[in-house]
Parts: structure tokens; sequence; C-alpha cells
């Protein structure tokens, strides 16, 4: 195969997800991101858990800058209402709750989507629409050619997928872009890898990591995206995760081991392939093979 250093990287996103927390996401996504830095390769991390990023634990950055993520909310004058429930039948989100004969209409903030769809409903002029911060978007300079990005949820706010959305868009398509999902395969994965030229599942064989597996791997089949497969804490569980992956033909790329000093190296917010140099050659064999398939252009 030949060496990434002898072909012109073409602009790629590579998400990082499972179907469960805890699995490794962030653990190989940071170091994939440190392994590519190294090598001098345009990259961008993005923390796309907006929950609970935690992706700047690992680096010392630079704050660039950053931006609210915002959205309109409706504001219903009650002098203007006449009731009629119309924009609470137009809400697919349950936004409005409406008490017609107590003339009692409130928005629900959180609930809302933004869609707009009552504006447009109401026929007397009676919604009007406001600002509402969702979270905030922050650009960190790792080195010259490098940075990461952190989608950061407002505390209360329920939904994280426009934060993420904002997030990735800011990474814009400038060399290589890897995307650390949430967990799960809800709507904020599906946010997260719908962007995604190719995705990496990071799993563990337990029965509890197959099940997640199955799952991340059926959403992923009905979005047509292409993945492959990195096994966290090998040595411990059974095989049933193996047989699944061979069944499926679906490629193992890194096997890394249930190992006390890996768990401590994490905890403590530290870079694994620093003193794991066989790691750090096996993330970058996954890149090269990810980067070498044509198919895994858009």
């Amino acid at each position: 195969m030949k060496d990434m250093r002898t072909v012109a990287i073409k602009n790629i996103k590579i998400a990082i997800a499972s179907g469960k927390g805890g699995t490794g996401k962030t653990l190989v996504s940071t170091n994939l991101f440190y392994a590519l830095m190294r090598k001098k390769i345009r990259v961008a991390l993005v923390d796309c858990d907006a929950e609970a990023p935690n992706d700047m634990v690992f680096f010392d950055g630079h704050l660039m800058n950053s931006f609210n993520v915002e959205q309109k909310v409706p504001v219903i004058d009650e002098n203007k209402c006449t009731f009629c429930s119309k924009c609470s039948k137009y809400c697919n989100y349950n936004a409005i709750f409406i008490i017609p004969p107590s003339k009692v209409i409130k928005v629900i903030d959180n609930l809302c989507h933004g869609c707009g769809a009552c504006s447009v409903a109401c026929d007397f002029d009676a919604v009007s629409e406001k600002d509402m911060v969702l979270g905030k978007v922050s650009q960190y300079s790792s080195s010259g050619l490098t940075s990461i990005i952190e989608a950061r949820l407002k505390v209360g706010v329920l939904s994280p997928v426009p934060v993420i959305k904002a997030a990735v868009k800011e990474a814009g398509n400038n060399g290589v872009c890897i995307l650390d999902s949430p967990p799960g395969t809800s709507c904020p994965f599906i946010q997260t890898v719908a962007g995604a030229d190719y995705v990496i599942l990071v799993t563990e064989p337990t029965p509890f990591g197959l099940s997640d597996l199955i799952q991340s791997v059926e959403t992923l089949k009905t979005m047509n995206k292409k993945y492959g497969v990195i096994i966290n804490r090998a040595g411990v569980g059974s095989s049933d995760v193996y047989e699944y992956l061979n069944k499926e033909r679906i490629p193992v790329y890194i096997e890394i081991p249930f190992d006390r000093t890996i768990a401590e190296k994490y905890s403590k917010g530290e870079i694994v392939v620093k003193s794991r140099p066989e790691l750090q050659a096996g993330l970058i064999s996954m890149f090269n093979s990810i980067i070498m398939d044509e198919d895994n252009y858009p």
C-alpha cells in the first residue's frame, strides 16, 4: 500500500461513532487526530458530543473564535390572539400549550424546533419571534494545520442537533475532518454521521457492545454509509462480536487491548499513542486504507 505522504489528501469527513457510551469514541478520535497532526496532515477535530464535550481535555489550544447558536422561537401576543388553536394544531412538536375556554396559551421554548409553522398558521398577526440561545461553538487552534471545534449545548436545552450542525459547518471542507460523534443512534448521531464520508464504529466484545453495534450498523445501512470497526477492550467478553462482524463482512481495522495502563492514561487526559507506537501505526494504517479507497469520496 502506498504511504499517504505520496498522494494528495482529499477533503474527507470521518465520523467516529458507536451505539453506546463508553466504548472509546473519544479515545480513538483524539488519538487519530494527534497521529495525523504528527504527520503534518491538515486536520480538524469536531467534538459533536455537545451534551458532554471533552476533547479539549487532551489538548492545549488557543481559542480562536466562538459564537452562540440561536434559534427563532415564537412569542404570542395574547391581546391579538383569538385562541382559535390553529397555531397549536400546526405545531408538530407540541410546543404550544393552549386552553381556549380559559384563554390560556403558552409557548414551551424547549420543545420548539423553530420551523415557523405557527407564524404561517396565525391569521391575526399574533405570533412574532425572538432569539433563543441553544449553545455555543468554539474553535481552538492546536497548531498551524490543525484545529479543534467544540459544540457545547446550553444547560436545559433538549436537542443538541442545531449546535452539532453548526459545529460541523464551521469545520468546512479543508482537509481531513474527524467527527467525534455523540453516543447512541438517535438524532444527534444521525446529524453527525449524515455529513460523514466514512464512519468508524467503536465497539467492545461484550453483549451490550454487540447489541449496540448491530443497531448502529442497521442505522448506517439505511443511510447508505460506508463503515468499518475498531474493537476496544479486546480480550474481554466473548467471540460473539467477531462472529457477527465476520458474518456481515465488516472490516476490523484495529483491536485495542484491555489494558489498565491505557485506561489510566486516558483518565488523566493523556494521548495514548505517545507511549503506544503500535496503536499510532494502526491508526495511520487505517487512515491510509480509508483515503486510498475512491468509493469513500462523494
